[in-house]
């Protein structure tokens, strides 16, 4: 095996127990009427169409290699985005399910913006060419 492949695998079995949850949730939504398809060493999976899934609080979400967003359009259009969230959990590995909602909690704490000013979001948009948001 060639070291760049070593390296790769190295970096979906560090994220896999993040990817895990993600896996799990594509299983149960993929007969619902959920989509799936693999872009840029991810799985993308468009959630089923139901109207109460409108209300969440996110667009797309990222666990490990799993991005789940609302729609495929939703997830073509974030995907830059999303892929810096896959590089951070294979730089992080599980370390990032307790990382990103630290961060969050230490901007909280400062008076600042939990999601906003969350670095790995504010890394995330200025690596995905989106615009920081204004204050």
């Amino acid at each position: 095996m060639k070291r760049r492949q070593l390296r790769q695998l190295a970096a979906y079995l560090w994220a896999a127990p993040c990817s895990l949850p993600g896996l799990l949730l594509a299983a149960l939504l993929l007969p619902c009427g959920g989509r799936i398809r693999r872009q840029q060493g991810a799985l993308e999976v468009a959630l089923p169409p139901w109207r109460w899934l409108r209300r969440l609080p996110f667009a797309a979400i990222t666990l490990g290699h799993v991005i789940l967003g609302l729609d495929l359009a939703t997830l073509a259009a974030l995907r830059p985005h999303e892929q810096v969230h896959v590089r951070q959990f294979q730089r992080w590995g599980v370390l990032m399910l307790l990382a990103y909602p630290a961060a969050s909690l230490w901007q909280w704490l400062r008076g600042r913006r939990p999601y906003w000013d969350n670095p790995f979001e504010v890394a995330a948009r200025r690596q995905s060419g989106i615009p920081p948001e204004p204050r």
